[in-house]
Parts: C-alpha cells; sequence; structure tokens
C-alpha cells in the first residue's frame, strides 16, 4: 500500500491531491475512509480550502461504497485519487475490472446492492470511464455547498 499527499503547481492552479494504492486486503476500507478524512483536513488546515464537515462525512461514504465494490468485483490492485479542483474534491478509483457498474432497480427491502445509487445520490457528478487496464469512477463532491 502506498499514499501520498501532493502539491503540484503550474503558473494557473494549484492542485492538491492524495492518492492511495489498494490490494484486495478488505481492512484498506476503513483506511481509504481514513485517508480521504485525513486529505481534507490537511486540505482545509494547511491551504485554507473550504471544507464542510458534512463533507468529510460524503466523502468517506462514497470511498467506502467504490473501495467495497472494487473489493467484491475487481481482482488486482486498484487506485484511490483524491484532488481538489476548484470548489469540488474528485474522489477518482482506478481498478482493474473493465465492467461498468450498473445500478439495480431500487428495492427497500433488498439487502445490499445500494452502493452506486448512494454514490450517485451523494456526488455532484458521476461518471465511469473504460481505460487500458480496467475502469476508472469518478465522483465530484462539492467541497462547501454554503460557499
Amino acid at each position: 500500500m502506498d499514499e501520498s499527499f501532493e502539491k503540484s503547481s503550474s503558473e494557473v492552479a494549484v492542485a492538491l491531491e492524495a492518492s492511495l494504492a489498494l490490494d484486495g486486503d478488505g481492512f484498506r476500507i476503513a483506511h481509504a475512509r481514513h485517508h480521504a478524512a485525513d486529505f481534507l483536513t490537511y486540505v482545509k488546515d494547511h491551504y485554507g480550502v473550504p471544507v464542510a464537515a458534512a463533507t468529510v462525512h460524503i466523502v468517506q461514504l462514497i470511498v467506502s461504497e467504490l473501495v467495497t465494490n472494487t473489493l467484491k468485483y475487481a481482482s488486482g490492485p486498484a487506485l484511490l485519487r483524491l484532488r481538489i479542483t476548484g470548489p469540488v474534491v474528485q474522489v477518482e478509483l482506478h481498478d482493474s475490472n473493465p465492467a461498468a457498474p450498473s445500478a439495480v432497480t431500487p428495492d427497500p427491502l433488498r439487502v445490499g446492492q445500494h452502493g452506486l445509487a448512494i454514490v450517485a445520490a451523494l456526488a455532484r457528478t458521476l461518471t465511469v470511464e473504460a481505460t487500458s487496464h480496467g475502469k476508472r469512477i469518478v465522483a465530484d463532491v462539492v467541497l462547501d455547498p454554503a460557499a
């Protein structure tokens, strides 16, 4: 497992991002959630990025759902990347399964399989792209809805 926080700069803007390499260990779900919360706290405390407390919880839930799905449906390693882009944090997950996830018909009596619907409801946007090594899922979450 590899984790890092980085600041990369250009003449136009400063991008803050963090990444976490994940293997197939189920304990990584909790680690990924903590990593997301630590990153958001870091950018708020060190760079003054406005991050609502509710946003931290929303991002942790999205990370949990995406990493759980990766562990269930993709073999091989995955990469979680968090990136501040303007007023949003992008939660990006790369995994080795090329199949796009599909939401199932809502059923309040069904146990499980609600993750993608939860992510779609909480994120401003949700995209899935095929890559040469699997897929990339990106959920954009507004950092501070009151701003």
